[in-house]
Formats: structure tokens, sequence, C-alpha cells
């Protein structure tokens, strides 16, 4: 049997990336899911047909985490359509590098909207809709302990993600459900792309670390499916690094 069969999950930011490798790992381990997305409307419908394709069931919801009526929208269609949530996984995310002297208000409202105030309310809203014995995952990154240049604000807000989690693990207990956290390290994504665009420096990122390669989505999907899995049951608080071994938490 499938380990998460009658399972319901909800993955925020599962269109493209991490998001969809998670989507498509649990529905393909049994769970019914449900992806929120932003704007890439075109993404959003090929993982739903990609996990159709294979059997599974899947609703793509567009919802910007940052607005409250789009998140009271996104679990609201999740109950509507499959009555529970078993699952939550926070990957939504939004990213911008530069030096920290140079940094506009912009870009610092923008990411903490999305990574710290999206995430927070997404999680009270996860808590207040989870059936005992549910499970949460929130996706941030080596970047809180590693600490390079020019993230500053990014790791900021996932520094903050790591605080709720860990709170929200304990206030959770009682009803059985566990909080956990991945942190990816560099990972073959549109976003590292975007960030780092010469290929050569990708090569060297994958050099300095000890597994000698880049991570791919579906290195952290397949993390996520343990913690989210029926043999993570007495992991809670934890934040796995899932980074080739870059750093040690």
């Amino acid at each position: 049997m499938p380990t998460l069969e009658n399972k319901v999950a909800l993955v925020t930011g599962g269109a493209r990336g991490i998001g969809r490798a998670i989507a498509e790992r649990l529905a393909a381990d049994g769970a019914k899911v449900v992806l929120g997305y932003r704007q890439d409307a075109a993404a959003a419908a090929a993982t739903v047909a990609a996990i159709e394709a294979h059997g599974g069931q899947a609703l793509a919801v567009r919802a910007d985490v940052a607005l409250r009526e789009d998140r009271e929208r996104l679990f609201q269609a999740t109950l509507a359509a499959f009555a529970r949530l078993d699952i939550f996984v926070a990957n939504a995310g939004h990213a911008v590098f530069g030096p920290l002297a140079e940094f506009s208000e912009a870009d610092f409202d923008r990411s903490f909207a999305v990574n710290a105030r999206g995430t927070f309310f997404c999680l009270q809203a996860a808590l207040r809709t989870m059936a005992p014995g549910g499970r949460i995952v929130c996706v941030s990154t080596i970047g809180t302990l590693a600490n390079m240049a020019g993230g500053a604000c990014y790791f900021g807000t996932k520094a903050a993600v790591e605080q709720f989690c860990r709170v929200a693990a304990r206030e959770a207990a009682p009803r059985g459900i566990t909080v956990n956290l991945v942190s990816p390290g560099f990972t073959d994504t549109d976003m590292l792309r975007e960030v780092v665009d010469d290929p050569a420096a990708r090569e060297a990122l994958a050099a300095e670390t000890p597994l000698a390669r880049l991570g791919t989505p579906g290195d952290i999907a397949g993390v996520v499916a343990f913690l989210v899995g029926p043999d993570a049951g007495w992991m809670t608080r934890q934040n796995l690094a899932v980074d080739g071994g870059r750093v040690a938490r």
C-alpha cells in the first residue's frame, strides 16, 4: 500500500522546481495533492497533468501566500476538494540577493511578505485545519548557517521561518502533529540559475560540496516524503540539511 494513501497534502509554490518535485513525490506515495502557485498557470497545469498521468489526484490553486484572501482561498479550496488536510509543505518563497548596503526597501518588504508573513499565516491556517497526527514541513536554506554574501535578506526571512517551526512544533505536539524543516543546499533549479548565471560558477559550487554535485529537486522531495511519512512520526522540531554535506547542523 502506498505510504500516503488516503492523505491530503497541500504544497505551496508547487508548480516548479523543488515544489513540483515535492508535489509529484507525495502524489506518487499515494497522497491527494493541492498545489498552490502565484502566477505560472502553465507550469501548475503541467504539474497536475504529470501527477494525473501516473494515476494520482491533484488540484492547482492560484494563490499569493503574501495575501490573506489568497491564503484563505487556498485552504478553503483544499477542504472543498478533499474534505481534510493531513500534510502541509510550506515551499513558496521569494529570493532576491544583493549587498545589504544596497538592498531596496521594496525587495525587503516583498521578501518578508512572502517568506515570513506568508509562511507564518499559512502555518496558522494549517494548524487550525489539520487533522490530529498531521505533518508539517517548511523549506528553509543552509544559508541561515552558511551566511553567504548577498543573502542577508533572504536568509533573514528563512531564519524567521525556522523559529516559527520550532515554536509551532511544541504547540502542535499535543495533537500528534509534527513540524520539521528541510534546508536545501545548492540545488539545480531556476532560482539557482537566476542567482548564479555563470555555468562555471555553478560547477565551482558543486565542487565545494563533499558529494561533488549540485542537488536535484528530487533529492529534497525524497527527504520531505520521509518527514511526512509513517517512519518519521517521532521526529519533530528538526531541521535537516539536504546539501551534499556542505554544512552540519
